[in-house]
């Protein structure tokens, strides 16, 4: 059921945020993204020997020398969730 009551338009209670984004998109220039990394990042990405430990990894992985170690998985796993 719905009731109205007796100053009841046809107003769109959303019409003047409508119209703030309408005007805000003329008035605005559009802002393209930007990443930015950290210089701790930047340092860790520059460690050779991060970059030889995944080498190594892929190495194995495409050769079908890559063994996972289950128990060392699992306990990570569990004391992820602990």
């Amino acid at each position: 059921m719905k009731v109205n009551g007796p100053n009841h338009t046809n107003v769109n209670p959303y019409q003047q945020q409508i119209q703030k984004k309408q005007t805000s998109h003329k008035s605005t220039t559009r802002q393209e993204d930007q990443l930015q990394i950290s210089n701790k990042a930047k340092e860790m990405q520059a460690k050779d020997s991060r970059q030889a430990y995944v080498k190594e990894i892929q190495q194995q992985i495409e050769t079908g020398e890559y063994k996972v170690n289950v128990k060392e998985t699992a306990r990570k796993i569990l004391n992820f969730w602990k």
